[in-house]
C-alpha cells in the first residue's frame, strides 16, 4: 500500500494508526487467546465513532479485509486478521450511568467488569456474563448468560438502543422504534451487521450478594448434578447458580489439603440478604454430602464478578466447544464424569449455565437469538497456559464435546463457538431465525464486508 494513502489515514483518525513497523506492533496485536497469532497489516486504535467510520471506510475503499476488536476476550480469535485492518476500540472505554432512569451507557471498549464498577456505586447492574474481563460489546452481540439472567435475561433482552457503523460508513441509531430490523439482529446476530459504537442498557437494583462456589470432590459428582438438575426449575430466580466439573486449583487461596483434587462446583451469586440467599442455597445443601470448602459469603456484586480473574489472564492457551443441553439425564452425568476425569490441565473445566426463568419468557423470533427453549448453555473450555499443551487441551475438549454432544439439543451459543465448526454449526445455532438473518445480512451488509465473524454469508 502506497505511503502517501497510510500517511492520510493516520492524519484522518483522531486514534493512532499501528503497522507492522511500530515498535508497539506485536503488543497491540496480542490476543485473548495465546493459542492463535495473527498479524495484521495495520491497527486503528480508534478514540470514537469517527475514527471507527473513518477505518471502516478506508479499508471499503482499499479492498483490505476487517476485523474488529471490542475487548477483546474472543475465543477464536476474530478480533484480528492477517493482511487486513484491525479495528480496535478497545480505548474507547466511555460510561454514562442516569439512575433516575436506571439506564447505562456503554462505549465498545468496556469489559463488564468496567461497567460493573461504574454502576455499582447507584445499587444497579446490567445482565452480563461471569467474567468480568468479558468485553461487553462481543458478549452482548452473542447474547450474554450470566448469574443475573434467570431474573432480568440475557443481557440483549435489556439492550434499548444501539449506534452502529454500516459497510457503507453510514452511523446509524437502532432500537425498538428506530432500524427496528437491525436492532433484531444485533440481539445474538454477533458482527455480522456493523460495528457498535455505543450501547444503552437497562440496569437492575443489585448491589450486595450471597455468592461465591461451593467445590465437592469428584466422588461426589453424580449426587451434585442430579440434585442441582432437579432443584434449578423450582429455585428462586434471584439465584443464579451453574454447575461445573474442574480441578481444585493448585495455588493460593484454594486449602492445600484439597489443591489439585478433581472436583464438582456450583459457583451461585443470590441477588438479596446473606440471610435469604443462605436459605435457598440450603434446599440444595441439605440433599448433598459435605462439600470440600464452601466459600459463599456477602460480597459486592463486581466482586463474584470478578471471581476468576486472577486465574484467566490474558494469553492463556484456550479450546472450547459448546452446547445447548435440554436435558441432563443420568446417561450423560456419567459422560460428563468419565471425560472431565481426564482432563489435561488444571484450569481445563465445563461449565452448565442455566437458560430460564426471564430468558423462557422472551419469544424464540423477537431476537436473532433463538434458543429460549433450552434449559442449559454448555461450555467445554481446555486452558493451559503453556503454549506446548495447545494440541493437548484441544484433543480433550473435541473429545469430550464428541462425547456428551449427543445428549445435546444441536446448536451452540455462539459465544462459545471456535471458528473450526462450519456453517451447519450455526445454522443449527439459530433454527428457523436464520433465513431472516441471511436476508437482514443482505440489505446492511452485502458484500459481506464484515466476515471475520461467526458469519452469516449474504443471499447468493
Amino acid at each position: 500500500m502506497h505511503e502517501d494513502l497510510i500517511t492520510q489515514f493516520k492524519l484522518n483518525l483522531r486514534g493512532r494508526l499501528i503497522d507492522r513497523a511500530d515498535p508497539d506492533y506485536d503488543e497491540a496485536r496480542r490476543l485473548y487467546n495465546g493459542m492463535i497469532d495473527k498479524r495484521p497489516l495495520m491497527i486503528a486504535q480508534c478514540a470514537d465513532a469517527a475514527d471507527v467510520v473513518t477505518a471502516v471506510d478506508f479499508a471499503r475503499e482499499h479492498g483490505l479485509r476487517v476485523a474488529v476488536r471490542g475487548g477483546g476476550h474472543n475465543g477464536p480469535g476474530l478480533a484480528s486478521v492477517d493482511d487486513g485492518l484491525m479495528i480496535d476500540m478497545s480505548a474507547m472505554k466511555g460510561i454514562r450511568v442516569d439512575p433516575s432512569n436506571a439506564t447505562v451507557r456503554v462505549e465498545p471498549g468496556c469489559t463488564s467488569g468496567d461497567v460493573d464498577h461504574a454502576t455499582h456505586a447507584f445499587g444497579l447492574a446490567v445482565p452480563f456474563g461471569i467474567v468480568s474481563t468479558t468485553g461487553v460489546a462481543g458478549l452482548t452481540l452473542g447474547g450474554g448468560i450470566g448469574y443475573l439472567s434467570r431474573k432480568y435475561g440475557l443481557t440483549i433482552d435489556n439492550l434499548l438502543e444501539a449506534d452502529v457503523v454500516l459497510a457503507d460508513g453510514r452511523l446509524v441509531t437502532t432500537s425498538p422504534s428506530r432500524n427496528a430490523d437491525l436492532y433484531w439482529g444485533l440481539r445474538g446476530g454477533g458482527g455480522n451487521f456493523g460495528i457498535v459504537t455505543s450501547f444503552l442498557f437497562r440496569a437492575h437494583p443489585v448491589k450486595m450478594v450471597f455468592a461465591g462456589p461451593v467445590f465437592w470432590d469428584m466422588a461426589d459428582a453424580r449426587a451434585v448434578m442430579q440434585a442441582y438438575r432437579a432443584f434449578l426449575p423450582d429455585a428462586p430466580e434471584d439465584l443464579g447458580a451453574f454447575v461445573g466439573l474442574k480441578t481444585v486449583l493448585p495455588v493460593d487461596p484454594f486449602p492445600a489439603e484439597h489443591q489439585g483434587k478433581p472436583a464438582c462446583a456450583i459457583i451461585a451469586c443470590y441477588n438479596g440478604s446473606a440471610e435469604k440467599g443462605a436459605a435457598a442455597m440450603d434446599a440444595l445443601l441439605k440433599q448433598l454430602p459435605p462439600p470440600l470448602f464452601n466459600w459463599m459469603s456477602e460480597i459486592p456484586f463486581p466482586a463474584v464478578q470478578g471471581l476468576f480473574d486472577p486465574f484467566l489472564s490474558k494469553g492463556m492457551q484456550w479450546y472450547w466447544r459448546g452446547d445447548f443441553v435440554n436435558e441432563l439425564s443420568d446417561a450423560a452425568i456419567d459422560a460428563h464424569i468419565a471425560q472431565a476425569s481426564k482432563s489435561p490441565s488444571a484450569l481445563s473445566l465445563m461449565h452448565l449455565y442455566p437458560i430460564d426463568g426471564a430468558v423462557h419468557r422472551v419469544g424464540r423470533n423477537e431476537t436473532a437469538w433463538n434458543t429460549r427453549g433450552a434449559t442449559w448453555a454448555m461450555v467445554i473450555a481446555g486452558i493451559d497456559p503453556d503454549p506446548r499443551k495447545a494440541g493437548e487441551i484441544s484433543a480433550w475438549t473435541k473429545r469430550y464435546w464428541e462425547a456428551v454432544h449427543p445428549y445435546s439439543d444441536g446448536g451452540g451459543y455462539v459465544n462459545f463457538m471456535m471458528d473450526d465448526e462450519g456453517d451447519g454449526r450455526l445454522k443449527a445455532t439459530y433454527g428457523d431465525n436464520y433465513d431472516r438473518l441471511v436476508a437482514l445480512k443482505g440489505k446492511y451488509d452485502p458484500t459481506n464486508f464484515f466476515r471475520v465473524n461467526q458469519n452469516i454469508q449474504p443471499p447468493r
